[in-house]
């Protein structure tokens, strides 16, 4: 129990961190191609893994799905008491059940 608590602070910390190097990176409306697919809104999101990048600075988060395109995904994390949300490749998300 105390690992875990330990773990958590350590990767808040972490995306703390990284969010000093630049602002958090998101893909643009064109890039996921939002007018030509369509939007998935999910009402329970899921608890992902994701890729993110403050400037030139990549961290992992544990995050959730809220939304997601064919090609990308739409998540939100916290960090302390930020919450940071960006449209990242769907390549870069994966279910935190999948990840070890």
């Amino acid at each position: 129990m105390l690992s875990e608590f330990r773990d958590k602070q350590s990767r808040e910390r972490s995306i703390l961190e990284a969010a000093k190097h630049g602002h958090l990176q998101s893909l643009t409306d064109r890039e996921m191609g939002v007018r030509e697919q369509p939007m998935t809104i999910y009402p329970r999101p899921r608890h992902v893994r994701a890729w993110v990048r403050f400037g030139p600075e990549a961290v992992r988060v544990d995050a959730k799905l809220v939304r997601s395109t064919r090609l990308a995904a739409g998540i939100e994390f916290r960090a302390g008491d930020q919450t940071f949300r960006c449209w990242v490749w769907g390549n870069a998300v994966a279910l935190a059940d999948d990840v070890s």
